[in-house]
């Protein structure tokens, strides 16, 4: 038994209270955007297992209403064959008709928990504000004051002071004689002067007087951070991020912070009521003591009502993977005489990539395309040349070590970034929207003017890199020897894979192109931390065409044809345009033949992508529809200019020789791979432990922001209003911080454009070398035994899944 003094927390309450601030995913900032898990940090269970609980802790939905299920049943989509294997795996033994109508039935979803500010309002009068609305606006205006980037004051004075999130707020709210007007509650600011000023005392204190024992108190501590999910998720990111490397803010444990704030004004309540109106206070008493005492009850009621949602969710799962193992094995690839390709192209495993290989690979059998993560395995970050400013190009699970730098004599390029980064700064700082237009007049007026009518993209000045380029690489402030060059081109290579080399080969990164566009980073390449691929791209371009590399390359054994050439080019996923960089008089310039090819598969995208996009592009020229893309892109009025990774489903790692004849529609991640040139599996290995890893960021990413906009997606993005410069964005003026997918990203305003499936990962490879993988790392088989994504093994025409460790035949 642990022995505890009055006001101080025990170990245990501790480890508790630790544990249930770390069940929050991170999410990244505006300008690192990328795509997330939002219950990554509940992977160690199983989905349906975290289903339930969220549904019964805060109402979270992770699945779709079954009218849409049924809806899809009667479209074809979901067959009467996967519905029945369906509902066996739930162990549901009915005939076809009478399940039909059993998960038919309309069914009343039980109460989620209710913290003590809801259980409150359910007994406040109907003309004044809701506790909960209140707590929820107070709170999250605090965290944006605090937290904010544009030389805040209120930020300044709290780090000078060194008053973490809780103290703080608790100096600003005692402050804050408005609270009692806005709640029509005299005396409610008095009871604030009675909080402790340390996180532990006030958790001790609030344990104590609302009597919650170990399993009450991780559910409370739980439900109350979900309650304010878009801001315990930012600071759960500032947490992992060690204060977004900011000394000051890596001292604290910003979500203890903010669950510590929640429960001061839970405990406010709970006193205030009892001082003010002891029979409200004796009724909330006794509703809180029954929720206490059945949570388990609590969440069996919701995965009871929860079963037909999941058998419908399962059947659809089953009934897409279906249709894509058909189209998996149905054909056989036609034989090709192996020969050295004239053009490879090395793409990102993107989806959207997908779409443009296709384009790509039917101008000519003498191109070879390869799907690779975007960041081509570059573990760098991106400093503009003469600034302090860097970000990272590397996936979020990845730290970047090594610092790369433009080594641009063009005095004027760097200059005219510089002078554009501190515009940028102004115009984007909130307060100064205003000043800026009232300061520059008529001359800003005519600007914003200009941009209405001749719109074109607008980017951060940082990722307006010089026309052409060499780099510097630095680790630690230490510039990179040729040998560490090569060693770091000879892992790239080695996980490329490559066995020949074509006279071009080219490096296609991707970046979008959008204008007035909070979220343009969650469009870039999530495997570059939310950037484009330039960088990369053209870093790795410049390594492996320096000829003091490449000797250094050849003595390790890689042996790269004198004639061959690296070509960085970027892909755009907007217009599905492809710019080739750096390509100099003295090098191999790229010949009408290959451009010719380009525009072609350009248009062939664009056709392709009218069909959702905007389908009365179909009746129009090639270059008139390439113009309109454009025009799309450079509209700032545009809410939806591309559908980005929308309707992503599968993940396939094979060579793309097995589905180079197959139009996966741009639902599939393709990862090359070839196991005869793998012996050990090493190259499997890191496969499996990264870009699997990051694929399934996304799809949950889009697949939770379906299933509940309201608490993993963003909203409407036409009431956005950035927070804090980069930190989020508001839905209107107030709420919750917005975290993931705008429903402008999700819907065409008719239908869904991204269905909610969980991944299907299908790798060409032994079944032996996945097997051991997956026991090696338990993030991986956690993944695949606890449901959050399905794992394949394809080998010609047959497919089976592995799952709890057995591998079964795939029906």
């Amino acid at each position: 038994m642990t022995i505890k003094t009055p006001n101080t927390l025990s170990m245990q309450q501790k480890d508790l209270l630790l544990d249930a601030t770390s069940t929050i995913a991170p999410h990244w900032p505006l300008d690192k955007l990328i795509a997330v898990n939002p219950l990554w940090s509940l992977v160690n269970k199983t989905f349906d297992q975290v289903s339930d609980e969220l549904s019964a802790l805060a109402g979270i939905k992770t699945h779709l209403p079954i009218a849409s299920y049924r809806t899809w049943f009667e479209e074809g989509r979901i067959s009467q064959d996967s519905l029945s294997r369906a509902a066996h795996y739930y162990e549901i033994d009915m005939t076809p008709h009478a399940l039909l109508e059993h998960l038919t039935q309309p069914s009343a979803a039980p109460t989620p928990w209710r913290n003590i500010a809801d259980l409150a309002d359910q007994q406040r009068p109907a003309n004044k504000m809701s506790w909960h609305d209140e707590i929820t606006h107070q709170v999250s205006q605090f965290c944006a004051a605090h937290y904010q980037q544009q030389s805040p004051t209120l930020r300044q004075q709290n780090i000078d002071n060194e008053l973490d999130l809780y103290s703080h707020w608790l100096e600003v709210t005692n402050e804050d004689k408005g609270l009692s007007i806005i709640m029509g509650e005299a005396k409610l600011t008095h009871f604030f002067h009675d909080l402790p000023s340390s996180k532990d005392e006030l958790f001790a204190l609030a344990l104590e007087e609302l009597s919650l024992d170990d399993q009450a108190l991780h559910f409370y501590a739980q439900a109350l951070l979900l309650d304010i999910n878009g801001w315990s998720s930012y600071l759960a990111y500032l947490n992992w991020s060690k204060g977004d490397n900011n000394e000051n803010l890596a001292k604290e444990n910003h979500v203890e912070s903010l669950l510590a704030i929640k429960m001061a004004w839970e405990l406010v309540i709970w006193r205030y009521l009892k001082h003010t109106s002891l029979t409200l206070h004796n009724a909330i008493e006794a509703k809180w003591s029954a929720q206490k005492s059945a949570i388990p009850t609590l969440i069996q009621a919701h995965h009871d009502a929860l079963l037909a949602s999941k058998v419908w969710a399962l059947a659809l799962e089953y009934s897409e993977q279906s249709i894509l193992e058909q189209t998996l094995t149905s054909s056989k690839p036609p034989s090709i005489e192996p020969t050295t390709p004239e053009l490879q192209a090395i793409f990102c495993i993107d989806v959207r990539s997908e779409v443009f290989r296709r384009a790509l690979e039917k101008q000519s059998n003498k191109i070879q395309t390869l799907g690779f993560a975007g960041f081509f395995g570059l573990p760098i970050e991106y400093k503009a040349k003469d600034s302090h400013y860097a970000r990272p190009q590397l996936p979020g699970l990845l730290a970047a070590s090594i610092t790369a730098t433009e080594l641009t004599s063009d005095k004027h390029h760097v200059h005219h970034q510089q002078k554009e980064a501190r515009w940028h700064r102004w115009g984007h700082a909130a307060p100064a929207s205003f000043s800026m237009v009232e300061s520059m007049g008529w001359w800003y007026a005519f600007k914003m003017f200009k941009q209405t009518l001749f719109s074109k993209r607008q980017e951060h000045p940082a990722n307006r890199l010089a026309p052409s380029t060499g780099w510097q690489l630095t680790q630690q402030g230490v510039a990179l020897t040729d040998q560490d060059k090569a060693d770091l081109a000879k892992a790239i290579l080695d996980n490329l894979n490559l066995t020949t080399y074509a006279p071009i080969v080219m490096l296609v990164g991707h970046g979008s192109h959008t204008s007035n566009n909070l979220h343009a980073a969650g469009l870039e390449c999530g495997a570059c931390g939310g950037q484009s691929g330039e960088v990369n791209v053209r870093v790795l371009a410049s390594l492996l065409n320096d000829s003091k590399v490449r000797t250094l390359l050849n003595n390790m054994g890689v042996n790269i044809p004198t004639d061959t050439q690296f070509v960085a080019a970027l892909h755009n996923t907007t217009t599905d345009q492809l710019t080739c960089f750096d390509t100099t008089d003295g090098s191999k310039d790229i010949n009408s033949t290959l451009a010719n090819w380009f525009e072609q598969a350009q248009f062939l995208a664009q056709q392709e992508r009218a069909v959702k996009l905007d389908s009365s592009l179909l009746n129009t020229s090639d270059q008139q529809r390439s113009k309109a893309f454009t025009k799309r892109a450079n509209d700032w009025s545009q809410v939806n200019p591309e559908w980005g990774l929308a309707n992503n489903h599968s993940f396939i790692i094979a060579p793309r020789q097995q589905t180079r004849h197959l139009d996966l529609q741009g639902r599939s991640f393709l990862h090359d791979y070839d196991q005869h040139n793998d012996p050990d599996f090493s190259i499997l290995e890191r496969i499996l432990t990264a870009p699997m890893l990051v694929t399934h960021w996304i799809n949950m990413q889009y697949n939770l922001s379906v299933t509940d906009n309201f608490k993993f997606g963003c909203g409407n993005k036409v009431l956005h209003n950035a927070v804090g410069g980069n930190i989020g964005v508001f839905e209107g003026n107030g709420g919750d911080l917005r975290i993931g997918l705008s429903m402008q990203s999700l819907s065409d305003g008719e239908k869904w454009m991204h269905t909610p499936v969980r991944l299907a990962v299908y790798i060409a490879a032994p079944k032996a070398a996945i097997a051991q993988i997956a026991a090696k790392h338990d993030i991986v088989s956690q993944l695949i035994d606890n449901g959050w994504l399905y794992l394949f093994q394809w080998e010609g025409d047959n497919i089976q899944r592995f799952f709890q460790q057995q591998w079964q035949a795939a029906e």
